[in-house]
């Protein structure tokens, strides 16, 4: 679909890959922190060379040093922490060119630590497992494995000490076009439950078109499950400026998975038409979030896994468009993923305050998070998040935020 995906698209893997692309179509503002820098050719306009740039950022209550990259290329401007792989900011410009982030997260380490898990995950990368299995148990190959029950009953994205809680070791790398940062991190046998040594590595990648890349790939020594994704949390008009319910949102999918009162998937795969969960045609997320739906009502709004409309396609398919009337900011979203989780931020109850000094309250943001569907371990039916020694996990999901160049 994308040349930037093309060029860097990987033969012989096994399973989904997972990057994520957001491109903008005017300059952002550059933060200057200062601090050692990894210069890359001679880009062409819009923000000159590409840039990686570091600085201290706190360290975790274990002491271990966390630092935070800002990636630059062409006026786009993001930063990315080693805990939790978390993109921390990201600022996009609106209709007249003006700039502003449009992810929630918060403003030191201490937020995260103390704040994000268990809690919204605001940013991070998710692993073992994104999203609920139920029982925090499965069975794989005849031996019964039993996770951390960190969400009720189940399993939530990877248990009490999940991917979004690791210092990453980081490489940053640039040349004449990119600039990106390689995140590291290998998973011993029997973390939080799991099987098998999983050695995984995110790399961002900002690139000359305006591209935000996260590639994901996995491999294990011992057959294992793994569903990674990234939980981002979007307020297209500005971080902690207003409520996201007047989004207009389209979803790629004419099914969902219906879940129960604990949000585990009954196995059934059930059609949309009709219903509140029907996002085919752009709807204003407000629009039918208060209907007295049992679905809403378990998820205290939308919560919920949406089966895309793949066809017999197993490459980038559009999931998801995002609009804010506002600001005139667009999302489109691509992936190679066979689903997407819609969540509208239902739970942020005013505990929270935000990188800009605000407090966060319910639908202030929400996630779209590309995925394999939830509690799969125990759905025969569902596709496969199974991984065995010699395969990769590989998955591509693309954020594109390029509407802008159209006005």
């Amino acid at each position: 679909m994308r040349k930037t995906f093309l060029r860097r698209a990987l033969a012989g893997v096994v399973a989904p890959l997972a990057a994520v692309t957001l491109l903008v179509g005017a300059s952002a503002p550059v933060a200057d922190i200062g601090t050692p820098t990894w210069g890359g050719g001679h880009g062409g306009g819009g923000g000159g060379t590409p840039t990686v740039s570091v600085e201290p950022f706190g360290t975790t209550p274990d002491g271990t040093a966390v630092e935070r990259y800002t990636l630059t290329n062409r006026g786009i401007t993001v930063r990315i922490l080693t805990y939790g792989g978390i993109i921390q900011s990201l600022e996009v410009p609106d209709r007249h060119g003006d700039a502003v982030n449009v992810v929630l997260g918060f403003a030191d380490l201490a937020g995260y630590v103390e704040n994000n898990n268990p809690g919204p995950y605001f940013g991070a990368l998710i692993g073992r497992y994104g999203n609920r299995i139920a029982g925090g148990q499965f069975e794989l190959d005849g031996v019964v494995y039993q996770l951390p029950l960190n969400n009720g009953p189940n399993s939530l994205h990877g248990g009490f000490n999940g991917f979004d809680t690791k210092v990453w070791t980081a490489t940053p790398f640039s040349d004449r076009h990119d600039a990106g940062l390689t995140l590291g991190y290998t998973s011993p046998a029997g973390e939080e439950g799991y099987p098998g040594t999983l050695t995984v590595e995110v790399t961002y990648t900002l690139t000359r078109d305006r591209d935000l890349e996260i590639h994901y790939t996995a491999t294990t020594d011992a057959p294992t499950v793994v569903n990674l994704t990234n939980h981002t949390y979007w307020n297209l008009e500005g971080e902690g400026t207003s409520s996201i319910l007047d989004h207009r949102l389209m979803l790629n999918a004419s099914a969902y998975t219906p879940v129960d009162a604990t949000l585990i998937p009954t196995g059934e795969i059930a059609p949309v038409e009709g219903t509140p969960m029907d996002f085919r045609r752009s709807t204003a997320i407000g629009d039918r979030i208060r209907e007295p739906f049992e679905q809403l009502l378990f998820g205290q709004g939308y919560d919920h896994n949406w089966v895309l409309d793949r066809g017999d396609d197993d490459g980038l398919v559009l999931a998801a468009q995002l609009k804010d009337p506002t600001s005139g900011r667009v999302l489109k979203m691509w992936t190679t993923e066979p689903g997407i989780q819609f969540y509208s931020g239902n739970f942020l109850d005013a505990t929270l305050v935000g990188t800009g000094g605000n407090v966060y309250r319910q639908s202030d943001g929400l996630a779209l998070e590309t995925q394999h569907f939830p509690d799969s371990p125990n759905q025969p039916q569902f596709p496969s998040t199974t991984l065995r020694p010699g395969e990769t996990y590989d998955t591509t999901t693309v954020f594109d935020l390029s509407g802008l160049r159209r006005r």
